[in-house]
């Protein structure tokens, strides 16, 4: 049998380095008298998704052009075909293979992947426990991030004009400034921002002076510091953008701030609400004082106050107008127009601001708003939920942080909005969130349509019966979950209701 071998190894465990993967393969090949003709690697790639991993799409590709030379692909293990978070994208990628007559074998395993209905619920089992592994790493590595920027530390990206990157040890004691471009090298070495050349510090200084109290404008202010043959910190002129991002950001006052965007598990990136920011305030030396940015960020919204939102509007449609494209960085360096900032504080959001102009980003956003929509309707359908239990008869105290029901005094509720979301297959998926932490005794999710703008219908999901922290529902999920499935809440309800004794006699 000839075969052709896929290598894939991320930064996690050394365990997994290509060498050993090679061997361990190697040594099942010589076994059953298989002959490696092909070998695919990916080197130093993350498992979560198809992006980036070159050689497997490249393997993925000769197999469906039928230019395979090979009956077989010998991979280490489950993990090493991918930790996708939908466990049925890899079963996608295998059956891609097993349609072409081309078998992969899991050569680290302990089971045969014979198709059996043994090896099926096994593959399932590990592919789900893959995915799951980089989830909970995800939560273990943002936990740890979070605790390092409230102890002052920052967490990656260029310090800024004015400022730099500062390497301290595990005691807090400076090792030296990092150039753009180098990274600590030791593991509990941290990085601090402390103040840049004097010059460039006198110039951010110089900004915030001309801004509030010369009423300079952003472009203006760029103008002056160009004339001047001052240069970004990238050595790049300045622009009304970088002067408007300057005057907003908090690090020029001591703040470290975190997780304004994020990008977890590969998945897209999100502009989180500040609500969810993480900081810690003065940990680093302030360029500028409190007063003196605070009044900046004042005119900054009282800038755009005087514009009325047809007036905001007509000027943003006529941006797009002119550059048949809209961005935060085109806005920012439009003149006489409000900041993106400005848009997102009136509007709610960037998108929102260009769906009113008629402009559609090629990236899809939708699942923003989506799920801004779903966080309001959650009060909505907790009110609801609270009222039709207390007409029935039942009474209901509810947790004003939480959300949490405590149900007549004996039982606890929580309700959750799952939104749908479709895999590149088509499938429709729920993914339900359980709050550990507060451990109510039943978790109602509430499946929203494929629209997510009603809902489909609930599960009643009893903690002695989930034992994960998540759940992903398909459209169908067997009777070992869908028996707690409803189609209203009628059922919560009658659990609620209260009889009179004289009734039940």
């Amino acid at each position: 049998m000839r075969a052709a071998q896929y290598l894939r190894m991320s930064t996690e465990h050394q365990q997994y380095s290509t060498e050993n993967q090679a061997e361990a393969i190697r040594e099942y090949a010589e076994r059953r008298g298989i002959e490696i003709v092909r070998v695919y690697v990916d080197e130093g790639k993350s498992g979560l998704s198809l992006g980036g991993r070159d050689a497997l799409r490249q393997l993925i590709m000769d197999v469906q052009s039928g230019n395979a030379d090979f009956s077989a692909i010998l991979v280490y293990d489950v993990s090493r075909w991918g930790r996708f978070q939908d466990p049925d994208e890899a079963a996608h990628y295998e059956f891609i293979c097993t349609q072409a007559g081309i078998d992969v074998h899991y050569c680290a395993e302990q089971f045969e992947n014979d198709k059996s209905p043994v090896a099926t619920i096994v593959k399932g089992v590990k592919r789900a426990m893959a995915g799951e592994y980089s989830r909970e790493l995800s939560a273990k590595v943002f936990s740890g991030q979070c605790r390092l920027i409230e102890k002052g530390y920052r967490q990656g990206g260029p310090p800024g004009f004015g400022l730099r990157r500062m390497l301290v040890d595990q005691d807090g004691q400076l090792k030296g400034e990092l150039a753009r471009g180098e990274h600590k090298s030791i593991q509990t070495d941290r990085v601090v921002l402390v103040l840049g050349p004097r010059a460039e510090v006198e110039t951010v200084q110089w900004i915030y002076r001309a801004f509030v109290e010369e009423g300079k404008s952003e472009r203006d202010i760029a103008d002056i510091l160009n004339a001047r043959g001052i240069t970004t910190d990238l050595g790049r002129p300045w622009t009304r953008g970088t002067v408007h991002q300057i005057l907003i950001n908090e690090k020029y006052v001591g703040n470290n701030v975190w997780n304004r965007r994020s990008f977890k598990l590969k998945r897209r990136r999100v502009r989180n609400s500040p609500e969810n920011w993480v900081r810690a305030d003065g940990v680093f030396e302030a360029i500028v004082p409190r007063i003196m940015f605070d009044a900046a960020q004042s005119i900054i919204q009282e800038r755009s106050q005087r514009f009325s939102d047809d007036e905001m509007l007509g000027v943003l449609k006529r941006l797009f107008e002119q550059r048949g494209y809209l961005s935060g960085l085109i806005i920012d360096e439009a003149s006489e127009i409000p900041s993106s900032s400005a848009y997102q504080h009136r509007f709610g959001s960037l998108l929102r601001a260009y769906q009113l102009v008629g402009f559609t980003p090629d990236r899809d956003y939708r699942y923003v708003e989506i799920n801004r929509t779903l966080r309001r309707m959650h009060p909505r359908v907790v009110d609801t939920t609270v009222a039709e239990i207390e007409r029935i008869g039942g009474y209901v105290e509810r947790d004003p942080d939480t959300d949490i029901l405590w149900v007549n005094g004996e039982f606890s509720v929580s309700l959750v909005i799952a939104r749908c979301q479709e895999t590149q297959a088509g499938s429709l998926r729920w993914n339900i969130r359980f709050d550990t932490s507060l451990q109510p005794d039943i978790t109602v999710a509430i499946r929203m349509a494929s629209d997510n703008r009603d809902p489909l219908d609930y599960y009643l999901l009893p903690r002695i019966d989930m034992s994960l922290p998540r759940l992903r529902l398909a459209e169908y999920n067997g009777v070992s979950l869908d028996a707690y499935r409803f189609d209203t809440l009628d059922h919560l309800y009658r659990m609620a209701a209260r009889v009179r004794l004289m009734e039940v006699a």
